[in-house]
Protein backbone atom coordinates (compact mmCIF):
# COMPACT_ATOMS: atom_id res chain seq x y z
CA UNK A 1 0.00 0.00 0.00
CA UNK A 2 1.32 3.23 -0.84
CA UNK A 3 0.66 6.50 1.04
CA UNK A 4 0.39 8.90 -1.22
CA UNK A 5 0.96 12.79 0.78
CA UNK A 6 1.09 16.32 -0.24
CA UNK A 7 4.33 17.37 -0.88
CA UNK A 8 3.35 21.11 -0.45
CA UNK A 9 2.29 23.01 2.19
CA UNK A 10 -0.94 25.25 1.41
CA UNK A 11 0.01 28.43 -0.75
CA UNK A 12 -1.69 31.04 0.66
CA UNK A 13 -0.37 34.93 0.27
CA UNK A 14 -1.50 37.83 2.69
CA UNK A 15 -5.03 39.38 1.31
CA UNK A 16 -6.00 35.74 -0.87
CA UNK A 17 -9.60 36.03 -2.63
CA UNK A 18 -9.07 33.28 -4.22
CA UNK A 19 -8.21 29.49 -3.17
CA UNK A 20 -7.57 26.76 -5.95
CA UNK A 21 -8.45 23.92 -4.39
CA UNK A 22 -7.90 20.28 -6.19
CA UNK A 23 -7.01 16.69 -4.26
CA UNK A 24 -3.59 15.34 -4.56
CA UNK A 25 -0.44 15.36 -7.53
CA UNK A 26 0.30 12.88 -8.90
CA UNK A 27 2.21 10.43 -6.77
CA UNK A 28 6.01 10.88 -8.04
CA UNK A 29 5.46 14.54 -6.73
CA UNK A 30 5.48 12.85 -3.26
CA UNK A 31 8.42 10.45 -3.47
CA UNK A 32 10.28 13.43 -5.64
CA UNK A 33 10.78 11.29 -9.08
CA UNK A 34 10.37 14.01 -11.12
CA UNK A 35 9.88 14.00 -14.77
CA UNK A 36 11.54 16.64 -17.16
CA UNK A 37 9.04 19.37 -17.67
CA UNK A 38 7.55 19.27 -13.96
CA UNK A 39 7.91 22.13 -12.08
CA UNK A 40 8.28 21.46 -7.96
CA UNK A 41 5.23 23.38 -7.09
CA UNK A 42 1.68 23.09 -6.71
CA UNK A 43 -0.54 21.68 -10.17
CA UNK A 44 3.31 21.57 -11.48
CA UNK A 45 2.84 17.96 -13.41
CA UNK A 46 3.99 18.28 -17.24
CA UNK A 47 0.77 16.70 -18.20
CA UNK A 48 -1.34 19.18 -16.57
CA UNK A 49 -3.32 22.21 -17.23
CA UNK A 50 -3.85 24.18 -15.03
CA UNK A 51 -0.86 26.82 -15.52
CA UNK A 52 -1.15 26.67 -19.04
CA UNK A 53 -4.04 27.80 -18.79
CA UNK A 54 -3.47 30.54 -16.89
CA UNK A 55 -0.38 31.36 -19.01
CA UNK A 56 -2.72 31.86 -21.35
CA UNK A 57 -5.04 33.95 -19.69
CA UNK A 58 -2.67 36.73 -18.06
CA UNK A 59 -0.13 36.54 -20.94
CA UNK A 60 2.66 34.96 -18.46
CA UNK A 61 5.23 33.24 -20.40
CA UNK A 62 5.84 31.02 -18.01
CA UNK A 63 8.80 28.52 -17.64
CA UNK A 64 7.86 25.12 -17.68
CA UNK A 65 10.92 23.46 -16.52
CA UNK A 66 12.75 21.74 -13.27
CA UNK A 67 14.07 25.15 -12.08
CA UNK A 68 13.55 27.45 -8.56
CA UNK A 69 12.78 30.15 -11.67
CA UNK A 70 9.78 28.38 -12.14
CA UNK A 71 8.81 28.06 -9.26
CA UNK A 72 9.11 31.67 -8.36
CA UNK A 73 7.39 32.72 -10.99
CA UNK A 74 3.97 30.78 -10.27
CA UNK A 75 4.60 32.01 -6.70
CA UNK A 76 5.24 35.74 -7.98
CA UNK A 77 1.89 35.24 -10.24
CA UNK A 78 -0.20 34.29 -7.08
CA UNK A 79 0.72 36.85 -4.68
CA UNK A 80 0.12 39.45 -7.11
CA UNK A 81 -3.28 38.39 -8.47
CA UNK A 82 -4.32 37.78 -4.66
CA UNK A 83 -4.72 33.96 -5.49
CA UNK A 84 -3.55 30.82 -3.01
CA UNK A 85 -3.69 27.44 -3.29
CA UNK A 86 -4.90 24.75 -0.72
CA UNK A 87 -5.70 21.23 -1.89
CA UNK A 88 -8.51 19.51 0.21
CA UNK A 89 -6.65 16.06 0.79
CA UNK A 90 -3.34 15.65 3.16
CA UNK A 91 -3.00 12.08 2.44
CA UNK A 92 -4.52 8.81 1.04
CA UNK A 93 -3.99 5.26 0.54
CA UNK A 94 -2.99 3.86 -2.52
CA UNK A 95 -3.60 -0.15 -3.47
CA UNK A 96 -2.03 1.21 -6.89
CA UNK A 97 0.64 4.16 -7.73
CA UNK A 98 -1.43 6.35 -9.89
CA UNK A 99 -2.74 9.82 -9.86
CA UNK A 100 -6.51 8.48 -10.30
CA UNK A 101 -8.94 10.34 -7.56
CA UNK A 102 -11.06 7.32 -7.35
CA UNK A 103 -8.06 5.18 -6.36
CA UNK A 104 -7.94 6.71 -3.20
CA UNK A 105 -8.66 4.80 0.31
CA UNK A 106 -8.33 5.82 3.79
CA UNK A 107 -8.11 9.64 3.00
CA UNK A 108 -7.38 12.05 5.49
CA UNK A 109 -8.47 16.05 4.35
CA UNK A 110 -7.34 19.43 5.17
CA UNK A 111 -9.58 21.16 7.40
CA UNK A 112 -10.15 24.68 4.60
CA UNK A 113 -13.05 25.11 7.18
CA UNK A 114 -10.42 26.68 9.54
CA UNK A 115 -8.54 27.32 6.66
CA UNK A 116 -11.07 30.16 5.73
CA UNK A 117 -11.51 31.20 9.29
CA UNK A 118 -7.63 31.68 9.73
CA UNK A 119 -7.75 33.98 6.49
CA UNK A 120 -10.66 36.25 6.51
CA UNK A 121 -9.95 37.70 3.00
CA UNK A 122 -10.74 34.78 1.11
CA UNK A 123 -14.21 34.94 -0.37
CA UNK A 124 -14.38 32.41 -3.33
CA UNK A 125 -13.14 28.61 -3.70
CA UNK A 126 -12.05 27.37 -7.44
CA UNK A 127 -12.71 23.63 -7.24
CA UNK A 128 -10.09 21.67 -9.61
CA UNK A 129 -13.60 19.33 -10.72
CA UNK A 130 -16.81 19.06 -9.39
CA UNK A 131 -18.96 16.49 -7.52
CA UNK A 132 -17.82 12.98 -7.93
CA UNK A 133 -16.97 11.13 -6.31
CA UNK A 134 -13.10 11.80 -4.67
CA UNK A 135 -13.43 14.93 -6.47
CA UNK A 136 -12.53 18.32 -4.65
CA UNK A 137 -16.08 19.47 -4.24
CA UNK A 138 -17.09 15.66 -3.44
CA UNK A 139 -14.88 15.95 -0.53
CA UNK A 140 -15.59 19.80 0.76
CA UNK A 141 -18.93 18.59 1.24
CA UNK A 142 -18.25 15.94 3.55
CA UNK A 143 -16.29 18.16 5.49
CA UNK A 144 -19.49 20.59 5.72
CA UNK A 145 -21.26 18.42 6.72
CA UNK A 146 -19.34 17.90 9.97
CA UNK A 147 -19.31 21.39 10.94
CA UNK A 148 -23.38 21.35 9.76
CA UNK A 149 -23.32 24.39 7.13
CA UNK A 150 -25.25 23.95 4.27
CA UNK A 151 -24.08 24.77 0.87
CA UNK A 152 -26.49 26.95 -1.28
CA UNK A 153 -26.75 26.24 -4.98
CA UNK A 154 -26.61 29.37 -7.14
CA UNK A 155 -25.89 27.79 -10.30
CA UNK A 156 -26.73 24.23 -11.43
CA UNK A 157 -24.92 24.10 -14.73
CA UNK A 158 -21.01 23.62 -15.29
CA UNK A 159 -19.67 25.38 -13.54
CA UNK A 160 -21.73 25.03 -10.76
CA UNK A 161 -21.90 27.77 -8.25
CA UNK A 162 -22.83 27.54 -4.31
CA UNK A 163 -22.55 29.50 -1.33
CA UNK A 164 -22.11 28.88 1.89
CA UNK A 165 -21.63 31.03 5.45
CA UNK A 166 -19.10 29.96 8.26
CA UNK A 167 -20.61 29.37 11.50
CA UNK A 168 -19.60 32.42 13.94
CA UNK A 169 -19.50 34.78 11.51
CA UNK A 170 -21.70 36.74 8.54
CA UNK A 171 -19.34 35.88 5.92
CA UNK A 172 -20.50 34.56 2.75
CA UNK A 173 -18.28 32.29 0.85
CA UNK A 174 -18.70 31.11 -3.03
CA UNK A 175 -17.69 27.94 -4.66
CA UNK A 176 -16.79 27.35 -8.33
CA UNK A 177 -16.60 23.65 -9.39
CA UNK A 178 -14.42 24.41 -12.43
CA UNK A 179 -13.89 21.32 -14.96
CA UNK A 180 -10.71 19.65 -14.16
CA UNK A 181 -7.19 21.15 -15.75
CA UNK A 182 -6.50 17.18 -16.30
CA UNK A 183 -6.11 14.81 -19.62
CA UNK A 184 -8.37 12.44 -17.70
CA UNK A 185 -11.49 15.20 -17.75
CA UNK A 186 -11.22 15.88 -21.99
CA UNK A 187 -13.68 12.65 -22.42
CA UNK A 188 -16.37 14.74 -20.02
CA UNK A 189 -15.96 18.09 -21.21
CA UNK A 190 -16.22 16.18 -25.02
CA UNK A 191 -19.75 15.58 -23.85
CA UNK A 192 -20.95 18.79 -22.57
CA UNK A 193 -23.49 20.66 -24.80
CA UNK A 194 -21.76 24.18 -24.48
CA UNK A 195 -18.25 22.22 -26.03
CA UNK A 196 -20.21 20.29 -28.64
CA UNK A 197 -21.76 23.87 -29.63
CA UNK A 198 -18.34 25.51 -29.43
CA UNK A 199 -16.76 23.15 -31.54
CA UNK A 200 -19.48 22.61 -34.02
CA UNK A 201 -18.69 26.38 -34.98
CA UNK A 202 -14.64 26.52 -34.53
CA UNK A 203 -13.50 22.39 -35.94
CA UNK A 204 -9.70 23.72 -34.19
CA UNK A 205 -11.51 24.48 -31.27
CA UNK A 206 -9.99 22.61 -28.15
CA UNK A 207 -10.66 20.63 -24.80
CA UNK A 208 -7.79 23.24 -23.95
CA UNK A 209 -9.71 26.46 -25.14
CA UNK A 210 -12.69 25.20 -23.89
CA UNK A 211 -10.67 25.41 -20.42
CA UNK A 212 -9.61 28.86 -21.04
CA UNK A 213 -13.22 30.12 -21.75
CA UNK A 214 -14.55 28.36 -18.71
CA UNK A 215 -11.79 29.96 -16.32
CA UNK A 216 -11.36 33.14 -17.58
CA UNK A 217 -14.28 35.15 -15.74
CA UNK A 218 -13.36 33.55 -12.37
CA UNK A 219 -9.55 34.44 -11.97
CA UNK A 220 -9.49 37.43 -14.02
CA UNK A 221 -13.07 38.98 -12.92
CA UNK A 222 -13.07 40.41 -9.32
Amino acid sequence: MFLHKHPYSPFIPGNTRKLIVGTLPPPRFTTGELKPGDVDFCYGSRDGLLWPILNRLFNLELPFETSEEAIAKRKEFLQDHHIGICDIVASASREKVDASDLGMKGVKLRDLVRVLDENPTIDTLLFMGGNSKNGPEYFFRKLLKRYSIPLKIIVDEVPRIHEFQLPDNSRVIRTVSLTAPSGAANRAVGSLPQYKEMKAKDPEFNTIDFRVKQYEPFFTGE
